[in-house]
């Protein structure tokens, strides 16, 4: 069977759907991307790295979003025809419409079944409204995000079936394609991301030796739509009453999501100019690789996972599945998933103050959380193991397959 992967990134969410696929001798499993991830290899996967050719700046953000999916639908386009020129036929072909990238798919390939993997419909009253608290913009403010939807809906009126990770993720799409859509997360490998007993962190470059507590926080980005000003406020107070206290901050200077700081400052940058910590005890690593992210939540104390309503980030799943003490905010996609009290701790996303007194409580309290520590577990084990999904994932593609015959 020939199977052919679209995304943006590699290998992203197809990781594990893609090293299963290919460990079976007689599929053909090839990958186009635009980016990769250098640190992830996957054996008997075909990866092709395409470029997209740089197109004249338009005038105004939406037509710069638009011109961005189409310079690389095109380029993805050419992929595919390049594959069919070579001979390449997909029984199958898997991929996320969200950067445009499948645009051209059924022109290629008419007659080959299509899957694609959503996660998130714009609209005015999710993420859009939580940044004004419901105050209303000029019309012009959502074209971006309109010209955002337009490769979703295509490939929503295009596609055989859809995956999507959450039911949350879900609701922010239209009623109409209800039927096309399957909520099947991706999958938290719970055997890698399980609880040490060690507990010891060991990164490079960073003194720890001092700190009798760890309290962590992972993002892509350092960005609103993570929160990271909210966490970052929160520092002084936290530093001040647990003495004994490190704070280590891991993920990339930069935005992935929203829009940078209109004043040129990174919002790391904006941060610390603006927020007063110890440097000896606030400790930024970048983006680092999975066995130093793994070491890093096994050995949190608290970790703290702050989202504006958006996609859920693996990280708060992956920090559960390994038994960590969670202190999430209290918006749509983490309600989902923690109960208050259970298997974690809900705050308010926009009180830095408060969640530095849930941060301080939790970790006065923490040898009494052991049950809601074993409980965050066993909600991934219930619900988001790997060994589950990844069965589901795939059957989704083999029903489009003997469907579509």
């Amino acid at each position: 069977m020939n199977i052919l992967f679209l995304h943006h990134n590699y290998p992203a969410q197809f990781r594990h759907i893609a090293e299963k696929l290919a460990q079976n001798p007689a599929n053909t499993v090839v990958f186009l991307s635009e980016h990769r991830r250098k640190d992830i290899q996957i054996p008997g996967v075909q990866h092709f790295i395409l470029q997209t050719e740089a197109r004249q700046q338009a005038e105004g953000l939406e037509l710069q979003e638009f011109n961005s999916h189409l310079g690389r639908s095109e380029a993805f386009a050419n992929g595919l025809m390049a594959l069919q020129k070579k001979g390449f036929k997909p029984d199958i072909i898997y991929d996320h419409p969200g950067w445009g990238g499948s645009l051209y798919v059924k022109d290629v390939f008419p007659d080959t079944p299509y899957v694609s993997f959503f996660e998130w419909f714009y609209t005015k009253d999710t993420d859009y409204s939580f940044w004004d608290n419901g105050m209303e913009r000029p019309p012009s403010h959502f074209a971006k995000n309109r010209v955002r939807n337009l490769c979703q809906l295509n490939a929503l009126s295009d596609c055989e079936a859809g995956i999507i990770p959450t039911k949350w993720q879900r609701s922010t799409y239209p009623d109409e394609f209800e039927g096309k859509l399957n909520v099947i997360h991706d999958g938290i490998d719970t055997d890698y991301f399980s609880p040490s007993a060690n507990g010891r962190l060991d990164l490079p470059r960073i003194d720890l030796s001092g700190a009798a507590e760890i309290v962590t926080y992972v993002s892509r980005g350092l960005e609103p739509y993570r929160g990271f000003p909210q966490f970052f406020r929160s520092l002084p107070r936290i530093l001040e009453k647990r003495k004994g206290c490190h704070v280590v901050i891991m993920g990339e200077d930069s935005v992935k999501y929203g829009s940078p700081r209109s004043d040129g400052k990174s919002y790391k940058e904006a941060m610390l100019e603006e927020v007063q910590v110890d440097p000896a005890r606030v400790h930024f690593t970048g983006f680092r690789p999975y066995n130093e992210y793994l070491s890093l939540i096994r050995s949190s104390s608290v970790h703290v996972y702050l989202s504006a309503p958006f996609v859920l980030s693996w990280s708060m799943l992956e920090a559960m599945s390994c038994g960590a003490l969670l202190v999430g905010s209290d918006t749509g996609p983490v309600q989902e998933i923690i109960a208050d009290g259970e298997n974690g701790f809900l705050v308010d996303f926009w009180d830095s103050k408060g969640l530095a007194n849930k941060v301080i409580d939790v970790l006065r309290k923490r040898k009494k959380y052991t049950q809601i520590c074993k409980q965050a577990r066993q909600t991934i084990l219930s619900n988001y193991d790997l060994k589950d999904l990844l069965p589901k994932h795939e059957q989704v593609l083999m029903n489009c397959i003997e469907n579509y015959r």
